[in-house]
């Protein structure tokens, strides 16, 4: 429940902070009038976007199961995290448009050192509030907050190729490398909405958990499974926070209700330290349904 509240609350702070950001951006394309400026501010509103519907999932998903989601509201991360990703790939596209359109009738730069400062500071509150979101998105495994995380992290990547931009364009007064840079700039939002994007389907379609924490839990059932004769068909998937496993025991035939169900609990206890927050289903069968492929219990 605290790491609940915990997360919970940096998503609410994460739309704080994005608005802010929002606006010390928009100051500083308003003091240049640069078109890479502008598309990186048009990216910040798509933070405030996702902050938002990272908030709004986060709490849903993280409401109790009830009588019409008897598994829980998990997945509700997924689809805030799928429109975000459409969102990002919208504005790739506005930012194409406007630095096509500059690169056409290129633009002088006013004021660009203050405005160039006034992006740096944005850029370091970015840059760290990235680094906790998704540190805090990884430990709590909240799909939403690390995606959050993730675009404001690409967010930070591109305002210092921005900036590294304009002291081009200052140097050198060729004002097209500013549309050129806003351009690089779409690019990569285009790259980042549609990794979000896939990241995404794989939750909605109960995707595997990765290679390392399918081991583990073979691992775990292995070490934690004595009695037993062995185990097959291990499924797993994730949704959201929660990891789902599932598979089937195989035991002597002969063994008591209550031996087998023995062997049940070490092995959920086992694979609760290993994986907090598992959902865990056993299905217990005798040994004339022995498989070949099989994980053999020592």
């Amino acid at each position: 429940m605290k790491n609940r509240r915990h997360i919970a609350r940096l998503a609410g702070w994460s739309i704080v902070v994005a608005c802010l950001v929002l606006a010390l951006k928009g100051v500083a394309w308003r003091l240049t009038g640069s078109v890479a400026l502008y598309s990186d501010a048009l990216e910040s509103v798509i933070n405030v976007f996702t902050a938002l519907l990272a908030w709004g999932a986060i709490r849903i998903s993280h409401k109790p199961a009830d009588k019409g989601h008897p598994f829980g509201h998990h997945k509700a991360e997924y689809f805030s995290t799928v429109i975000a990703g459409v969102l990002i790939v919208s504005a790739a596209l506005l930012i194409f448009k406007e630095a096509i359109a500059s690169l056409q009738a290129p633009i002088p730069l006013g004021a660009p050192l203050t405005g160039m400062g006034v992006n740096l500071v944005a850029t370091i509150v970015n840059g760290l509030w990235a680094w906790l979101l998704i540190t805090a998105g990884r430990r709590a495994r909240s799909p939403a907050l690390a995606a959050d995380g993730r675009h404001i992290l690409v967010d930070v990547v591109t305002s210092v190729g921005v900036l590294v931009g304009l002291v081009l364009v200052l140097s050198t007064g060729w004002l097209f490398l500013d549309s050129l840079m806003a351009i690089a700039v779409g690019i990569n939002v285009l790259r980042e909405g549609w990794k979000v994007i896939s990241l995404s389907v794989d939750g909605l379609m109960d995707a595997a958990l990765d290679d390392e924490e399918s081991e583990l839990i073979r691992q775990t059932i292995a070490e934690s499974a004595t009695g037993a004769i062995e185990v097959h068909d291990i499924k797993t998937r994730s949704a959201g926070h929660v990891s789902f496993i599932e598979f089937h025991l195989v035991v002597d035939g002969d063994m008591s209700v209550a031996d087998s169900h023995a062997i049940c609990n070490r092995i959920e206890d086992a694979l609760s330290t290993s994986v907090p927050g598992a959902n865990i289903t056993i299905h217990v069968e005798p040994d004339d349904e022995i498989e070949q492929d099989s994980l053999t219990i020592s």
